[in-house]
């Protein structure tokens, strides 16, 4: 029988290494420009230092988490072990959460948390692609 399809090399097909490699590092550089850019406001903005203290939190969290965040970066960018790139994704996944419920408990409405939805969202990507890349480099 003869397929109906006008091109059948345009069906999806199963997806490459190469593909979620590209997918992977063009996610992750999104994600880890974002990271180190609210890391880099923390440290030197004094808007981004009242909005720290609006939340609640005292200014040396707000020093400390940045360095947080830039070693972080470091790991997700870095060819370290596998278990240090996971202590980084786990520190960044508790990192949104933390900032999400923070603006939400102070009644800050989507301008203020929607770049924490958004960056959560290149950090899920992120991981995802990370994580299959890890299983299909095992199994090759």
């Amino acid at each position: 029988m003869e397929s109906t399809l006008r091109n059948p090399a345009l069906v999806a097909t199963k997806p490459t290494a190469k593909g979620m490699t590209v997918a992977y590092w063009i996610v992750t550089a999104l994600f880890c420009l974002q990271m180190g850019f609210t890391a880099y406001a923390q440290l030197n903005l004094p808007q981004v230092a009242q909005a720290f203290t609006h939340l609640g939190f005292p200014d040396y969290f707000r020093v400390e988490l940045s360095w947080a965040k830039l070693l972080g970066v470091v790991l997700v960018l870095a060819p370290v072990p596998a278990r240090l790139k996971e202590w980084a994704y786990a520190g960044f996944a508790i990192n949104l959460a933390s900032a999400f419920i923070a603006h939400v408990a102070v009644g800050d409405g989507p301008e203020a948390w929607g770049w924490v939805v958004g960056t959560s969202v290149l950090w899920g990507l992120s991981y995802f692609f990370w994580r299959r890349l890890q299983t299909t480099t095992a199994s090759a």
